[in-house]
């Protein structure tokens, strides 16, 4: 049953992309933005990467409660891999993923590729390896 008048059709959705940011602020807390932009599952492992030295404003120490503004850079070192991100919109509640990455400007620099070790490999129907070769084994694992 349709109660709009004829011809009127109802505004499409809007597409992900064209969502606008949320409301943004002068400032807010390092650690609830944190969180709000994804860089740490929860507020308090945000807080406790604060006060462990983990997070720097503009090079600078922080603890939880110090302001963040537009244009600071943070860095941040979360699951051992640092990042390196600037500051484009303060936002305090937690958002979607796709609207997060555009509250800040990555310049976390590549990774250097790794090098991969060949995988040693043993003949078909060599049997079993011998004590000398499991010794061969381990040092190319860096085991010993």
């Amino acid at each position: 049953m349709n109660t709009g008048a004829a011809g009127e059709s109802q505004p499409a959705k809007a597409s992900a992309k064209d969502r606008s940011l949320p409301a943004g602020l002068p400032s807010g807390r390092i650690d609830r933005w944190l969180w709000a932009v994804r860089l740490a599952k929860t507020r308090q492992v945000a807080a406790q990467a604060c006060r462990g030295g983990h997070v720097r404003v503009n090079d600078r120490p922080v603890k939880p409660a110090t302001a963040v503004r537009v244009g600071d850079v943070v860095k941040v070192k979360l699951t051992g891999t640092p990042r390196i991100v600037e500051v484009s919109h303060v936002i305090e509640k937690r958002v979607g993923a796709p609207v997060a990455v555009r509250c800040y400007v990555d310049h976390t620099p590549a990774p250097p590729p790794e090098a991969k070790a060949p995988v040693p490999r043993r003949d078909p129907g060599a049997g079993r390896p011998t004590k000398r070769d499991r010794r061969q084994i381990d040092r190319l694992r860096g085991m010993r």
